[in-house]
C-alpha cells in the first residue's frame, strides 16, 4: 500500500496472482474429483447417445443404436482427462466468478457494483440454462439424426468418441453464448444503444435469422426438429424485447 491507501501496480499484480492461483487450484481440485468419478461422469456425457435417454422417451422417438469407437492408443485416456477438466471448470465456475468479481469490484462505485452483481448473476444463470437446453434438447436431436443418418444401407456409421465429445463441447458452448442474448440486449439498452421499437420493427428479419441459425446448428430435414431448436431462440428474442422495453 502507498501512503494514500491506494494500491500500487505491483500490489494489484500480487492480488491478481493470488486470484489466479485460487482459480487454478479450485479448477484442478474439481477436475481431479471428476476424474475419479469416471463412471458417473461418462454416464452423464454419453447419455444422449443411448435411445433410453429421457428426451427420446418424452418425444416418443424410435429405438436406435449409436456405436462409438476409439481409434487411438492414448485417445480414451486423453478424453478422460479432457472431459474431467471441463467438468472441473463447470463445477468450479461459481467460485471462479466470485473470485474474479472480488478482484474487480473494489474498482467500481457502489451503484456500479450493484448493477454488476445483477449482470454477472443473470449472465451466469442464462449460460447454465443454455447448456441445459442443449444437453436435454438440442444435442440429443442432433446426435440422433446425424448419428443414424445413412446415404446407403450398405454403409454403417462408426463414430469416434472424440468426434462425439468435440460436438457436444462445441454445441454446449454455442448455446451458452446464444442464451446470453437477453443480458446483452439489457446492457445495450442501459447504454442507450437499443430500443424495443427497433427490435419489434426487425422481428420478421430476426425470425428468418433464427431459422437460418437453427438449420445450421441442426442440419436435418425434419421440420419438427427445426422448430424445437428455433422456439427457444425465438423465445429469447421475445424476452429480450420485454427486457429492453422496461428500460425505454
Amino acid at each position: 500500500m502507498e501512503n494514500d491507501g491506494v494500491q500500487s501496480f505491483w500490489d494489484h499484480l500480487d492480488v491478481l496472482r493470488a486470484c489466479l492461483f485460487k482459480i487454478i487450484a479450485a479448477t484442478v481440485a474439481c477436475g481431479i474429483a471428476a476424474f475419479f468419478f469416471k463412471d458417473i461422469l461418462f454416464d452423464i456425457v454419453l447419455a444422449p447417445s443411448r435411445s433410453d435417454f429421457i428426451t427420446y422417451k418424452l418425444l416418443g422417438a424410435d429405438t436406435f443404436a449409436l456405436h462409438l469407437i476409439n481409434t487411438g492408443l492414448t485417445e480414451q485416456f486423453m478424453i478422460h482427462l479432457k472431459v474431467a477438466m471441463m467438468a472441473g471448470v463447470v463445477c468450479a465456475s461459481p467460485y471462479i466468478i466470485y473470485v474474479l468479481f472480488t478482484f474487480i469490484s473494489p474498482a467500481l462505485y457502489a451503484n456500479e457494483r450493484k448493477a454488476s452483481v445483477r449482470v454477472v448473476i443473470a449472465g451466469y444463470a442464462m449460460f447454465v440454462v443454455g447448456m441445459a437446453v442443449n444437453y436435454l434438447l438440442i444435442f440429443p436431436l442432433t446426435v440422433r439424426f446425424l448419428g443414424t443418418y445413412q446415404i446407403s444401407g450398405d454403409i454403417d456409421n462408426m463414430l469416434t468418441v472424440s468426434s462425439y465429445i468435440d460436438t457436444l463441447t462445441m454445441m454446449t458452448l454455442t448455446f451458452g453464448i446464444i442464451f446470453e442474448l437477453p443480458v446483452v440486449c439489457w446492457l445495450l439498452a442501459m447504454a442507450g444503444l437499443l430500443r424495443s421499437k427497433m427490435m419489434t420493427h426487425f422481428r420478421r428479419h430476426a425470425i428468418v435469422a433464427i431459422l437460418i441459425v437453427a438449420a445450421a446448428i441442426t442440419p436435418t430435414a425434419d421440420i419438427f426438429t427445426l422448430l424445437m431448436v428455433s422456439l427457444p431462440i425465438w423465445a429469447l428474442y421475445e424476452a429480450s424485447i420485454l427486457i429492453v422495453k422496461m428500460k425505454d
